[in-house]
């Protein structure tokens, strides 16, 4: 018989009902990140459709500010937060709501003049280029170093880049 210790086998093993749980919970995963996505490429496409007509700098605010007012109100209705472990948090990490402002910016400005696929596909090759230099250089946190295999599929993602571009 199989035991378990917090839904895994102890002798790595899983039981039916272990692998059950442990694909129920990733394809949960799969569809938040599927629908993240989805509300990215929508929010994209409907930033470059204000930019448009009222300019990059007033997208920007009515992005951040009814974005602001939502969480507001959600905290203010579900009894606030805490910030408790703050001074616990790097100083750098604090720079999450600048670069917030600049990825709006940059999406809400390019969208209008590259087009939606080319606008996101540079910044999705951007982020995985940069997720593999800070993990293989193990900045912010994780080390995974960059091998061969991986550098080979970032090299296939920059084909794939000038392939949609050009």
């Amino acid at each position: 018989a199989v035991t378990r210790d917090e839904g895994n086998a102890v002798d790595g093993r899983f039981s039916a009902t272990c692998w059950e749980r442990k694909m129920t919970n990733y394809a949960t995963l799969i569809t938040v990140a599927a629908l993240g996505g989805i509300a990215v490429a929508l929010q994209g496409q409907l930033m470059g459709l204000m930019d448009q007509r009222l300019g990059t700098k007033a997208s920007v605010l009515i992005t951040y500010g009814s974005g602001g007012l939502v969480v507001l109100l959600a905290a203010l209705l579900s009894g606030g937060w805490s910030l408790k472990g703050w001074q616990e948090v790097p100083w750098y990490a604090f720079g999450t709501g600048l670069l917030g402002l600049f990825i709006v910016g940059t999406i809400s400005y390019t969208v209008p003049r590259l087009g939606l696929t080319a606008s996101f596909t540079i910044a999705v090759a951007s982020q995985f280029i940069i997720a593999a230099l800070l993990d293989h250089f193990g900045l912010m946190g994780a080390v995974r170093p960059l091998d061969l295999p991986r550098a080979f599929g970032i090299g296939v993602l920059i084909l794939g880049v000038w392939l949609i571009v050009k």
